[in-house]
């Protein structure tokens, strides 16, 4: 019976060693070393850079554009298109906002072509807009203050074009017909005639200039200098922006 017993008790301290070492616990993922876990990172999807920021054309900024369509007081009415290109670029703190070749927009607001001596041909213009040549369409508050149109023009305080009035051709008109009115009296009358034709002479001339008109011309291709009465709110896109203030 001894003989028998000690087998059995090896035999059941085996089996007890056994299970003592099946319930140990069992390493998970988490228990390994940070080394040798799985790391998933998932990369986000980028937006595009889309953000835009506003900037503004101070007033007061000269617009310098060139004329594309030719103006008359002869051929023009009120309410008549213009348009014109910018030649000079408009930069703010670095960033270009109107660039050359830019389109203003307006139209005609005044057209006077009255007798020599009632004044000076005028042609009024407003400009409305400017297009970039992106496409983007903005409002402009502008007064034309000078052009390269010639001698004996102007520009008023209201931005109104003047051309010229009163000049040499018409003296020497005036005073071509009263020379003419010297001679032809003088070989009629004598010396009394000399006088007598003069003034004939000198009064047809001056009905004859006053009968007519001046015209004021504004032809494709004259400079016009334009300045903002009010600030330019522009948007600029990213690569614009990023130049702005350095």
């Amino acid at each position: 019976m001894k003989t028998i017993a000690l087998p059995c008790i090896l035999l059941l301290a085996g089996a007890l060693a056994a299970q003592t070492d099946s319930s140990a616990p069992v390493a998970t993922e988490t228990d390994l070393p940070a080394s040798s876990a799985t790391t998933q990172v998932t990369n986000p999807v980028t937006a595009p850079v889309t953000a835009q920021t506003g900037a503004a054309v101070p007033s007061g900024t000269a617009l310098m554009v060139r004329l594309d369509t030719t103006l008359a007081t002869f051929s023009n009415r009120v309410g008549d298109p213009f348009q014109a290109k910018v030649t000079q670029a408009v930069v703010v703190n670095g960033s270009t906002l109107i660039p050359v070749g830019a389109t203003v927009e307006g139209r005609v607001t005044k057209v006077s072509e009255p007798r020599r001596i009632s004044g000076k041909p005028t042609i009024g213009i407003l400009p409305e807009a400017v297009i970039l040549p992106s496409g983007e369409r903005y409002f402009l508050d502008a007064t034309l203050v000078d052009t390269n149109a010639g001698e004996g023009t102007d520009v008023n305080e209201e931005g109104q074009f003047k051309g010229s009035g009163h000049d040499r051709r018409d003296q020497l008109e005036t005073g071509g017909g009263a020379a003419g009115g010297m001679l032809i009296g003088g070989l009629v009358g004598g010396g009394p005639g000399v006088l007598i034709g003069g003034a004939v002479g000198a009064s047809s001339a001056t009905v004859h200039w006053l009968s007519k008109h001046r015209s004021a011309i504004l032809r494709a291709g004259t400079e016009l200098t334009l300045e903002l009465n009010r600030p330019l709110m522009m948007t600029i896109g990213p690569a614009a922006a990023s130049t702005v203030g350095q």
